[in-house]
């Protein structure tokens, strides 16, 4: 089993620790059109922006088991317990198929893949998209906000719930404990002993864990989040150290040992190295960057009953404890927990983590995306 590195316990959830939280200000364009209509056989489920437009839940189930199938995209199984909550709903309503398409692109190619089938039945009625990514398509998502919405924290939604944080974790470094000495700092990883060993989960103009691993990189060499030029510094210096390895980290290439040093989410670093028990995972001293997955709806969604089904089941008590289980925090963690519905045991088990913590905000998170769109692919040619 991977182990992880423990540092002072963090129990309660990103956003108690977070020193800089995400200060989301409404982004949504004019939604009168989403005002739905006062429930029944004549609701619109497209134009529906809470569960008082359907009447009632089973109002709402009605209308999405009429529909019969939920499209999603980018759901790998083995990340953050994907593959059970996955299950729990074919379970649940087994009226309901679910369509799995393209479980490992990143948040932008579900992007692409939302307007390159538009208006076809194979459009993804929902996203799971990192930050930068859902900020910079607001006008892609329908604003919805689900049943226990005031139980998510201000600094991880969108206010209107054009888009919502719902899992995030901390970002760490996994490593092959039989070939490499835990590193206790960045510059670790530039020595001699590292080449051609460390990657990336992804591009960071695209997918959310590569860009967390340059904001861990920035924050962890005197920058901060307001410019991540050290970061991208840092990951041009390991190019050309020889260090930084170019390859789509899988569990299978961390498995065989083709990426045995890998920047990515602690719950992932720690559920990919499952099947090697010298997988060790640490959340380095010093700053700690977090960051949560956001959940949107496609405003073109084929089955828009289904995708707001979808949404209200993964901020229930029980998928919240799923993501739990999965070794992620969950979005409604600090509510649960004053209510008595977390599950305790798996949050005690939850990994140790810095005493200080940073979170990007929106202007960050926007200013950040520009940044390496225009200097990463330089920095690391």
């Amino acid at each position: 089993m991977a182990t992880i590195t423990r540092r002072s316990r963090l129990v309660a959830g990103i956003a108690l620790a977070a020193t800089a939280a995400l200060a989301l200000t409404s982004c949504a364009a004019d939604s009168s059109a989403g005002d739905g209509t006062d429930g029944g056989d004549a609701v619109d489920a497209a134009s529906a922006t809470s569960l008082a437009d359907f009447g009632t839940f089973e109002d709402l189930e009605a209308a999405a088991k009429a529909e019969g199938a939920l499209n999603v995209i980018a759901l790998p199984r083995d990340w953050a317990n994907y593959g059970e909550i996955l299950d729990l709903f074919a379970e649940r309503y087994p009226e309901i198929t679910i369509n799995e398409a393209s479980p490992d692109v990143s948040s932008q190619e579900e992007i692409t893949a939302a307007e390159t089938n538009q208006g076809l039945d194979t459009a993804p009625d929902v996203f799971d998209l990192g930050l930068a990514v859902a900020l910079a398509n607001t006008d892609m998502f329908a604003p919805y906000t689900v049943e226990n919405f005031d139980e998510i924290p201000d600094a991880l939604k969108e206010p209107t719930g054009l888009f919502v944080g719902d899992y995030g974790g901390y970002m760490s470094i996994g490593y092959d404990a039989s070939k490499f000495d835990e590193p206790t700092s960045l510059d670790d990883l530039k020595g001699a002993d590292f080449k051609g060993a460390v990657a990336i989960n992804g591009d960071p103009t695209q997918a959310g864990s590569a860009f967390g691993a340059v904001g861990l990189a920035a924050v962890q060499s005197g920058g901060d989040l307001d410019d991540f030029t050290p970061g991208i510094e840092y990951f041009g210096e390991l190019q050309k150290a020889g260090n930084f390895l170019k390859v789509d980290v899988t569990p299978a290439t961390i498995t065989s040992g083709e990426t045995p040093v890998v920047f990515d989410w602690d719950y992932l670093n720690a559920a990919a190295g499952a099947d090697n028990e010298n997988w060790k995972v640490v959340v380095l001293d010093g700053t700690g960057y977090a960051s949560y997955y956001n959940q949107a709806i496609n405003k073109d969604a084929p089955n828009p009953a289904a995708a707001r089904l979808w949404q209200e089941f993964l901020y229930s008590d029980d998928v919240q404890n799923l993501w739990l289980k999965g070794g992620a925090r969950p979005a409604r963690m600090e509510a649960m927990t004053e209510a008595g519905t977390i599950d305790a045991d798996l949050a005690a088990a939850l990994p140790e983590v810095p005493a200080e913590t940073v979170v990007p905000t929106e202007a960050q998170s926007t200013a950040a995306g520009t940044l390496l769109g225009e200097k990463w692919a330089a920095a690391v040619q």
